[in-house]
């Protein structure tokens, strides 16, 4: 098996029983191989499977996505609301530049989407962690704000989602769902 027509780059070679073969990647989006049979044996031949990409890597799972939202004839087919409620998961879950990929394909959704494709409500998580960001940004007036990457992918998602409650006319309703009773008494005291 080989990622060239010609068995010269990545190639993998097998003989024998099923023990003796080992799973492996090959890089592309195409398969050549090639079954020889040395007339020994009266069995069928060999069979295997061929797996795109592997479950659980979030960077293929992060590809496949951007491109799907990237293309407008797709997004229409495309169950929004599951992928958006498993999006805001994964963002709240993962860290570092996986939870920024998450964040990424959310603002796209947003910018794709009509209100009823979203439940806005589910970014509750994220903004917290957002004005939580905030709060300790204004605190420190004595260093530069220099805005680190979350906050400023946190930033973008909250502004362009709240333009886009506003052009359905929703503001208040998704600014209400997002905040506590408490987080809004002290914003009326203030």
């Amino acid at each position: 098996m080989s990622s060239s027509s010609d068995f010269q780059q990545d190639r993998h070679s097998f003989s024998g029983s099923p023990q003796k073969w080992n799973d492996f990647e090959l890089p592309g989006d195409t398969l050549y191989y090639r079954f020889t049979s040395d007339m020994s044996n009266t069995e069928w031949g060999y069979k295997f499977t061929v797996t795109a990409g592997h479950l659980g890597r979030f960077q293929t799972g992060f590809e496949i996505l951007k491109q799907m939202l990237s293309e407008e004839r797709v997004v229409p087919h495309l169950p929004l609301a599951k992928i958006w409620e498993w999006q805001v998961g994964v963002a709240c879950r993962q860290t570092g530049h996986q939870r920024l990929k998450a964040i990424h394909l959310l603002l796209k959704i947003v910018q794709c989407s009509a209100q009823r494709d979203c439940d806005l409500t589910l970014l509750k998580p994220l903004w917290q962690l957002f004005t939580h960001m905030e709060n300790n940004l204004c605190h420190d007036v004595t260093k530069p704000g220099i805005l680190l990457p979350l906050h400023r992918a946190l930033a973008e998602l909250f502004f362009v989602t709240e333009n886009r409650v506003t052009e359905l006319g929703s503001l208040q309703e998704y600014l209400l769902a997002l905040n506590t009773e408490d987080h809004l008494h002290r914003c009326t005291a203030q």
